[in-house]
């Protein structure tokens, strides 16, 4: 009798649900969200991004209108991802002082002041005429010190719009280091830098390339600056570098296929860690709830608590608001 007492014991605390609450080991609450948001140049009405249900390229109206439902629901945080009406080769529209996410940036502060953390992700593929996150060399590949020197530039645009954070996701050795300095060079030193610093080259982003009108270029891939699905001591190498060049921040992506990373880097690493529920995933779950095979609310929750429970500090997903509403109960 006296081995079964742990095992009953365990059992005495799963009995309720207030008895689950108040032994619960991760909690999941609308402050650790960061909700993803498009907004697009040259459009009168929010466009349905089909691949991602419930999602929308916005008009700047729209944005806003959306940003003040996720002030609203607790949900802290938004990052915003531009699709211009034109691109080209430099992908020159990311550092467009008038570029559509540095308008949506200024006009989201004015409207939202502290109340919402806005964060610019920073790159340039969605620019690019070619789909690659930045400057092609003559070899056509990515030229690494060409590419960090635009980042600059964006990351500069961004926070003159009145970014408070820019999350620059390229990839690109020493981004946040080129980034860190021309935004001190120009007194921005209270503005943020979470870093992509381990993001994988991963078949999950469709969807979000269907968001942002991304075709890379002769159906080529990024594996080249993205990190290997195979390699895990990669991405703590990954992650030192980008923090010891000044990130304030870091993330990993996407989120539930790297679990095992985003547990290592959460318990070694000094800053703050996200990770990314990335567009893929949230769609799987879309998809299979359509069809009655899951319990979409459920699963979603169970996905977001895995992610917490692994060591994120913030989650970006596309189930934001959904959540937020979810937990409100």
């Amino acid at each position: 009798m006296t081995g079964a007492f742990p095992v009953r014991r365990m059992r005495r605390l799963r009995r309720t649900p207030a008895l689950r609450r108040l032994v619960a080991e991760t909690a999941l609450r609308p402050d650790d969200l960061v909700a993803p948001l498009f907004v697009r140049e040259g459009v009168d009405e929010p466009v349905p991004i089909g691949s991602l249900p419930g999602h929308v390229q916005h008009t700047v109206p729209s944005l806003l209108a959306e940003a003040k439902q996720l002030v609203a629901l607790g949900v802290p945080a938004v990052v915003l991802f531009g699709v211009p009406a034109a691109k080209d080769a430099e992908g020159s529209g990311a550092w467009d002082p008038d570029g559509i996410v540095q308008r949506a940036v200024s006009e989201l502060k004015a409207a939202a002041g502290d109340e919402l953390v806005v964060i610019c992700d920073l790159c340039l593929d969605e620019y690019t005429d070619h789909g690659h996150c930045g400057v092609l060399g003559a070899d056509g590949g990515v030229d690494n010190d060409a590419t960090v020197e635009r980042y600059g530039r964006v990351a500069l645009a961004q926070a003159r719009a009145g970014a408070d954070v820019v999350a620059p996701s390229g990839m690109m050795d020493g981004q946040v280091a080129a980034i860190r300095a021309a935004l001190d060079g120009e007194g921005f030193t209270e503005t943020a830098v979470l870093a992509y610093a381990a993001k994988y080259a991963s078949a999950l982003y469709g969807p979000f390339r269907e968001a942002v009108d991304v075709t890379i270029a002769g159906g080529g891939d990024r594996r080249g600056y993205q990190q290997d699905p195979a390699n895990r001591r990669e991405a703590l190498a990954e992650v030192a570098l980008d923090v010891a060049e000044g990130a304030d921040m870091v993330m990993v992506k996407p989120a539930l296929a790297y679990l095992d990373v985003l547990a290592e880097v959460a318990r070694t690493c000094e800053v703050p860690v996200a990770a990314y529920h990335v567009s893929g995933e949230y769609a799987m779950v879309k998809a299979a709830a359509e069809r009655g095979w899951i319990d979409g609310e459920a699963v979603l929750l169970e996905h977001l608590l895995a992610v917490k429970r692994a060591g994120a500090t913030a989650v970006l997903t596309y189930g934001a608001a959904e959540v937020a509403r979810l937990l409100a109960g």
